[in-house]
């Protein structure tokens, strides 16, 4: 039986796929799916459909993904997941999931960093909508015992044996039960958004644990230092809500007071894309506006010339949740917004086949590197995860994995003990520290400085162990990129130098954490 760790997007189209084909899996979650990081995602999921009428194609689908991603993605990947969108649309619209339609064809819409209008959405709630289809879908699968579920379980760490994974211990969150479960693993378990609570638009369910014990155990991380900090979000209790860039999309316009005037100034600097710029170049430019001396308060979302229309059928999800959260109505009154962190476009190192460096584990999804490079465009994160963890399962369906039970563990088991708040409160600062918007050597070198100075305050448990081991991975491969490319800006290398157009890989081995850069593959070449 195959193990799947995580029922969001990627971990339902792992276990969809391998039932399709008779294979039995189980389905771990340390929440049921309906409260899975996916729900959350709203804008749209790409395809080159050309339904607009804009002479659009995979290929340059595919040439977008590539320039977004600043060169930095395995082209073999992205090809793959590029010609395979539209079939992946015309699944989804067959699975019963209810697009925006106009004339029996799907309404498109801009995104950023995309010429044509790719981007298929379900009003401004495409996640919840695809994640409901995908739920019933599986439940045709539960019923026949192809897919079984264990929600409320949390996976504790990888089962090994001979340098091959084995298989996962999980825990029961209700009973505190652990079971050791068999078979090869697709991790599908999300970001690292637990490494920076209150600061993210993701939930911090997706604690990043997973990844740390992964990478703990020998497995590679590839460009841990490509975080994407998303350009409009808002504050509220204990996260940054999301302000979708559908909204962008749709005609939202980018503001700061200058002189007391507002000046849209990504219309200025960037006249053919505007605002829809990719978003590590708008999250910069927001910053930088900030710190000049003819600007005053925060950068606006003015959203005020939208048409009723745009509001009743595109964007009624997005007025609602900002009415609740700022008690401001769009409709009438500009948003302020800031940049957070949305995004993780490195993790664990997976080939286009999404097999990993330990044979038997398999990742998709947020939580591995993939397709993206050194920033995501928008819309592509869905597509990635519902392909990828299609591809995944149809490799693990591929290598038979270990025949016995599963079964209970009486063990003492060192990763149940949770990370203690105040010690992810630091690290989460020292993280911040040195992996913001804009980075240098000086504070990337104080973060690290800081992140040895705690990692000697006291004896820590394995989850804070394997925490600092990671946080010290993402720090090492932003000190050594010696370069601006995507979301990794540094002042000090303002330029993207050609020699660095490689995947930042770190292992941890004996004790220590290494990073090397190891040279993308040419387009077909598969590497293991």
């Amino acid at each position: 039986m195959i193990q799947v760790i995580g029922a969001g997007l990627a971990g339902l189209s792992a276990a969809i796929r391998l039932a399709e084909q008779g294979i039995a899996c189980s389905l771990i979650s340390a929440q049921p799916s309906e409260r899975a990081q996916s729900v959350l995602a709203e804008g749209g999921i790409n395809a080159a459909l050309d339904t607009m009428g804009e002479g659009d194609s995979p290929a340059e689908h595919f040439a977008d993904t590539v320039r977004g991603g600043c060169a930095l993605a395995d082209e073999t990947a992205v090809r793959g997941l590029c010609d395979h969108a539209p079939e992946i649309l015309k699944r989804l619209t067959g699975y019963g999931v209810p697009f925006n339609m106009r004339g029996g064809k799907l309404l498109l819409r801009n995104f950023g960093g995309q010429k044509k209008k790719r981007t298929a959405y379900a009003r401004s709630s495409t996640g919840k909508i695809i994640m409901t289809a995908l739920i019933d879908e599986a439940r045709k699968y539960e019923s026949a015992g192809l897919i079984r579920r264990f929600p409320h379980h949390e996976c504790l760490r990888l089962l090994t044996e001979g340098g091959a994974c084995i298989g996962v211990r999980i825990r029961d969150s209700f009973t505190g039960a652990l079971t050791d479960h068999f078979g090869s693993v697709i991790l599908c378990s999300g970001g690292m958004n637990g490494l920076f609570p209150g600061m993210t638009t993701g939930t911090t369910q997706n604690t990043g644990d997973l990844t740390a014990a992964a990478f703990c155990a020998g497995v590679r991380l590839a460009n841990p230092e490509m975080i994407q900090y998303h350009p409009t979000t808002v504050g509220i209790s204990g996260k940054r809500c999301l302000v979708t860039e559908a909204a962008r999309g749709e005609g939202g316009r980018l503001c700061i007071l200058r002189s007391g005037r507002p000046w849209y100034f990504m219309e200025e600097k960037y006249p053919e894309l505007g605002n829809l710029m990719p978003r590590d170049v708008v999250a910069r430019e927001m910053f930088f506006v900030r710190q000049r001396q003819d600007t005053e308060g925060s950068v606006l979302l003015d959203l005020t010339a939208l048409s009723g229309d745009v509001w009743k059928h595109r964007l009624s999800d997005l007025r609602e949740e900002l009415l609740h959260y700022l008690s401001l109505d769009p409709k009438q009154t500009p948003i302020p917004v800031q940049e957070g962190i949305h995004y993780f476009m490195g993790g664990i190192e997976a080939d286009p086949m999404h097999r990993t460096s330990l044979c038997g584990l398999f990742a998709a999804g947020e939580c591995c590197a993939q397709y993206h490079g050194a920033n995501r465009l928008g819309g592509n994160s869905m597509l990635g995860a519902v392909y990828g963890g299609t591809v995944a399962a149809e490799s693990a369906a591929a290598l038979p994995g270990p025949d016995r039970q599963s079964e209970r563990c009486t063990a003492e088991e060192p990763h149940t003990t949770p990370a203690d708040p105040a010690f992810c409160a630091d690290l989460r600062d020292i993280l911040l520290s040195g992996l913001g918007i804009v980075r240098s050597a000086d504070t990337i070198r104080a973060a690290l400085d800081r992140l040895y100075a705690l990692s000697n305050e006291r004896a820590y448990n394995m989850r804070e162990q394997n925490r600092l081991h990671l946080a010290e991975a993402m720090l090492l491969a932003a000190e050594v990129r010696h370069e601006s490319r995507g979301a990794h800006y540094r002042a000090d290398f303002p330029q993207t130098d050609p020699a660095f157009r490689k995947t930042a890989s770190a292992e941890f081995a004996d004790g220590a954490v290494r990073i090397t850069f190891r040279a993308l593959p040419e387009e077909g070449e598969l590497c293991g």
